[in-house]
């Protein structure tokens, strides 16, 4: 009797330390499906996929309440399902209409896309690649197409990977 009393503690201190040391994880992800009102599954594959530094960094980025975050963090999302997952078309603009059905910008930044490249650096995405389909992407959901680096006139609150990898 006492060995399976032992045995249930030691179970339920597993279960709750699991619970807590995850808990900001799950809560940003939950966060950014929430918004995107899609299933959790989407983002914990690409976590998976980021490998456990980048996917720590990209949860820690998302986490709060900060707004630019979620757009950057559903771009990164969308560059994933887009260059990684499936390329097609129609999973093009299933993704685009996920995006702008949450509010989150329909235009995929350069910013954003050293965004990718730093949280989906374990896949090794190639930057041409990254440039490419930014440029094919943007023509395809806007009338304007890309709009050139610097000729922008809206204010970003974008910060570099490694400049907030430096603060935090």
């Amino acid at each position: 009797m006492m060995i399976w009393l032992m045995l249930a503690t030691l179970a339920v201190v597993f279960v709750v330390g699991f619970q807590l040391l995850t808990a900001g994880s799950r809560h940003a992800a939950q966060a950014l499906s929430k918004r995107l009102q899609l299933p959790p599954v989407h983002i914990e594959s690409m976590l998976s996929q980021m490998g456990k530094e980048a996917a720590k960094e990209f949860t820690d980025y998302i986490a709060g309440d900060n707004e630019a975050h979620l757009n950057n963090g559903a771009a990164v999302l969308l560059i994933w399902q887009v260059l990684i997952v499936d390329g097609s078309d129609e999973n093009t603009w299933r993704w685009h209409s996920v995006l702008t059905r949450a509010g989150f910008s329909a235009t995929l930044t350069r910013q954003q896309l050293l965004l990718a490249l730093g949280f989906l650096r374990q896949l090794e995405p190639d930057s041409q690649e990254l440039n490419a389909l930014r440029e094919q992407y943007n023509a395809r959901v806007t009338q304007q197409g890309v709009e050139l680096e610097g000729e922008t006139t809206k204010v970003s609150n974008l910060v570099s990977l490694s400049a907030w990898r430096d603060r935090h």
